[in-house]
């Protein structure tokens, strides 16, 4: 059975208010894939986690407080996720790789927050390592439909990128200075982890459909990394992939990864 791994964002879980109609979406597009797939679900911690960050910050905390704050917020939508999903999901919080492991055993999903500290890392870097320690595709869930070249919400001639390779991507994230709370789509951190490993990534908003289509091979709307290198401007390219295509670029994908089987224990 494959493993999935999603970073699910805080912004989706609790925007302002509990996201009832998207998480009960959520719940029942998960569902649909229970025969033939498992999975992990990082939750971020969203306006909560900022919110404390910024009062720790007004109070010249340090960055390893506020950190901590932010961790606790992730735990807690964690929490309320297990709740949400009820005995379909795991009963208690994992807090480290192993419990992970065992409650995927035991469960079709399994909830978690951020599982330490980690300097210059948010619940997306605790996503990739997941991701990396199963062996999983790691599906980044946000509220934005992909990749841009600058925030989309604030910037309205930033271009969507729908392909990019994993090292553009980590160069990208790691031009950006890291903050607790940041809203860059992906952490410095997670790029550097997906490059290093060569794991296959998929950033996609909050449309579910696209969460579905990636899972069963279809064309999506959103933005893939990888190893492979396209011609032609990156900007341009339609992120909608055929079956075909999409497995096509698996398959190469899949053969130019350095395989390494020794994994780090986080």
């Amino acid at each position: 059975m494959k493993i999935v791994v999603i970073s699910l964002g805080g912004s989706l879980i609790i925007p302002d208010k509990i996201n009832f109609k998207f998480l009960d979406a959520f719940k029942k597009e998960i569902r649909k894939h229970y025969r033939t797939h498992k999975f992990v679900v990082v939750c971020g911690g969203g306006l909560i986690a900022r919110r404390y960050i910024a009062a720790l910050r007004a109070e010249r905390k340090s960055i390893e407080e506020m950190s901590e704050a932010g961790i606790m917020a992730t735990r807690m939508n964690a929490l309320f996720m297990i709740q949400f999903f009820g005995k379909e999901a795991n009963k208690s919080l994992p807090v480290n790789m192993e419990e992970i492991k065992d409650s995927l055993a035991k469960n079709n999903v399994v909830f978690c927050g951020a599982l330490r500290y980690s300097k210059d890392s948010t619940s997306d870097g605790t996503a990739a390592k997941i991701a990396h320690f199963l062996k999983a595709d790691f599906i980044n869930l946000t509220n934005v439909k992909g990749l841009y070249t600058d925030d989309p919400k604030v910037n309205k001639n930033a271009k969507f990128v729908p392909y990019e390779t994993w090292e553009k991507f980590e160069k990208m994230a790691l031009k950006i200075k890291y903050n607790p709370g940041q809203h860059f789509i992906l952490d410095q951190q997670a790029a550097i982890i997906i490059r290093e490993y060569r794991i296959k990534t998929y950033i996609i908003g909050s449309q579910l459909k696209n969460l579905s289509n990636i899972i069963k091979g279809k064309k999506f709307i959103g933005t893939e990394i990888d190893g492979i290198e396209n011609s032609g401007n990156k900007n341009t390219i339609s992120s909608e992939f055929s079956k075909g295509q999409f497995l096509k670029r698996r398959d190469l994908m899949n053969r130019r990864v350095h395989k390494n089987d020794k994994h780090k224990r986080y």
